[in-house]
């Protein structure tokens, strides 16, 4: 029985050191002690960094910036920095003005290492996270940070009721409207019909004046002259008599004329 229970116990304290031994493997390596200076220097940069500062910082190109980086001797990058202002910038006008923070928390991964704490602000605390990532050799590099407010369960019912009631506002108010809309379709076809008489009634007044009765004293059009009668006489015998005339004075024979053409004379008398 003895031996039984010697086994199991040199067997569980085989397992908790080679579970240890993994534990202590899978996270990236780092000195805690560069670590934590790195993200004091951070968080003390930050926090008495203003506007004016950080114009002048994204002022930089990016081989600037990684010249000040790589003379910092801290692990940064230019885009890495710059961002962290930024989101401690936000991170004031969420929390009010910095007063100090707590002990560091190391938290590592087989990738990345993560540093937490708890920091005072004006109005709130917040928990701060500042992520490092290993790159292809392991050396790790700032990553990102955040902050991020710590609010208590009223403050946040209260912030979920409001969101609640706008976006229920916005919905009923969006339908009022709706209804109002369809409300109003009813007199469509009314002012349709108006405007169309209105059409009407300005076609009628642009009328041509044409469409009116002539008056009484317009002169009457001369009446056209009468066709004289037309001469029906026959001009085969009209042809042949002057043809005879013509060749009794001439003393020749009516054969060797040729009438082309009769015109009667506008007088009767002979020439």
């Amino acid at each position: 029985m003895k031996k039984k229970i010697s086994l199991l116990l040199c067997t569980l304290t085989v397992v908790f050191a080679l579970a240890g031994c993994s534990g202590e493997d899978s996270g990236v390596e780092y000195d805690q002690a560069a670590i934590g200076e790195a993200t004091e220097f951070l968080i003390s940069y930050c926090s008495t960094a203003d506007e004016t500062t950080i114009e002048q910082w994204n002022s930089l190109s990016d081989e600037q910036l990684d010249i000040q980086m790589a003379q910092s001797g801290y692990p940064f990058t230019g885009d890495s920095f710059l961002g962290s202002m930024d989101a401690w910038q936000a991170g004031i006008e969420e929390c009010g003005a910095y007063e100090g923070h707590g002990d560091f928390t190391y938290d590592a991964s087989q990738t990345e290492l993560s540093v937490t704490t708890t920091a005072q602000f004006a109005d709130r605390e917040a928990n701060l996270e500042i992520i490092y990532k290993a790159d292809v050799r392991g050396n790790l590099h700032l990553d990102s940070l955040t902050v991020s407010g710590i609010y208590s369960m009223g403050e946040i019912l209260s912030k979920a009721g409001l969101n609640t009631l706008l976006g229920m506002g916005t919905v009923f108010v969006v339908l009022i409207i709706i209804s109002v809309i369809i409300s109003l379709l009813k007199y469509i076809p009314k002012l349709q019909e108006a405007f169309s008489r209105k059409d009407a009634k300005v076609q009628e007044a642009a009328a041509p004046a044409a469409a009116a009765p002539e008056p009484a004293h317009r002169a009457v059009p001369e009446a056209a002259p009468e066709a004289e009668p037309e001469d029906v006489t026959d001009d085969g015998e009209l042809v042949a008599v002057i043809a005879a005339a013509i060749a009794a004075s001439e003393e020749v024979p009516a054969d060797g004329f040729i009438v082309r053409s009769i015109r009667r004379r506008k007088s009767n008398k002979w020439m």
